[in-house]
C-alpha cells in the first residue's frame, strides 16, 4: 500500500457538499465527486449491474439481496430499481441494503438525480419517502417487490451488526486514495463472510491494495475494462 493510498488515514466527522456543473455533488471533506463525471448512470450499468451479472440473475425469480457500501445520492439504487422492473419473473423480491456514513438530505438527492430523466420515476418515489432527517436506519417499502434499507453510520460497525446474507455487492465508497477505511482488509473480509455462496461483488476501484484485500478475504477477483476510458475495474465471485 502506497503513501498516496493512505493519505486519508482518518475519515472525516462530517461531509459538506459543493455543486459542480450545476448538479454534480462533490464532497469537500473527501475531495471526490460522488460518481463518474462522464455519466454516473451509465457507469452504474457497466460496473455494478454488468459486473454482478445483473439483471440476468433475476430471471430465476425469488428473493435477491444487494449490499452497497456508500449510498450517496441513491443513483445506484434508482438505476437498479429501473432495471429490476424490466425483468418479468414470478415472485421476485429485491432487498437493496446500503451502508452510508453521511446520508444526504432529500433536496440534495433530488438535485443530483434530476440530471437523468431515465430514472425520474424512481427519483420522485425515493425523494417523496426519504426522511427529513435521515439517521439510524431507513426502511422504505416500494412497489414492484422492492425494499430499500439504508443503515447510517460507519460501514464496519453497521455491517458487523447486520444479520443479512448478500447475493451481490456494490462497493462504491469514495476513491481508495481518499477513503481507505472503506476498502480495508477487515471490511472486505466482512463483506466476503456475509456473501452467499455463488455471490458476487463489483467495484469501479482497481487499486492494488483493494484487489489484494478482496483476494485475501476469499474472493476470486477478475480485472475488467473500466468505464469511460478508465483502464480497469474489479469484479469477483465467492465460490
Amino acid at each position: 500500500m502506497t503513501g498516496t493510498e493512505l493519505r486519508q488515514s482518518h475519515p472525516p466527522s462530517q461531509q459538506s457538499l459543493e455543486w459542480h456543473d450545476g448538479d454534480m455533488p462533490y464532497s469537500k471533506e473527501f475531495g471526490d465527486h460522488f460518481y463518474c463525471r462522464t455519466d454516473g448512470r451509465l457507469e452504474c450499468g457497466h460496473v455494478f449491474l454488468d459486473g454482478n451479472r445483473l439483471p440476468a440473475r433475476w430471471h430465476a425469480g425469488g428473493a435477491f439481496t444487494i449490499g452497497e457500501l456508500g449510498f450517496g445520492t441513491g443513483l445506484n439504487f434508482c438505476e437498479t430499481w429501473r432495471r429490476w422492473k424490466e425483468v418479468p419473473a414470478a415472485g421476485k423480491r429485491l432487498h437493496f441494503i446500503s451502508f452510508e456514513r453521511f446520508p444526504m438530505r432529500a433536496a440534495d438527492i433530488d438535485r443530483a438525480l434530476s440530471h437523468w430523466p431515465e430514472i425520474s420515476e424512481e427519483r420522485r418515489a425515493l425523494v417523496a419517502n426519504w426522511p427529513q432527517t435521515p439517521g439510524g436506519r431507513v426502511d422504505l417499502d416500494f412497489s414492484d417487490g422492492v425494499l430499500l434499507t439504508v443503515v447510517c453510520g460507519p460501514a464496519l460497525e453497521s455491517l458487523g451488526a447486520s444479520e443479512h446474507t448478500f447475493d451481490a455487492w456494490y462497493l462504491d465508497g469514495f476513491a481508495p486514495s481518499r477513503n481507505p477505511d472503506m476498502w480495508s482488509q477487515e471490511l472486505m473480509q466482512m463483506v466476503f463472510d456475509r456473501t452467499a455462496s455463488g455471490g458476487t461483488f463489483a467495484t469501479y476501484a482497481a487499486a492494488g491494495f483493494v484487489r489484494r484485500n478482496l483476494e485475501a478475504a476469499g474472493f476470486i477477483v477478475e480485472r475488467r475494462p473500466g468505464f469511460a476510458g478508465k483502464r480497469e475495474m474489479l469484479r469477483g465471485d465467492k465460490r
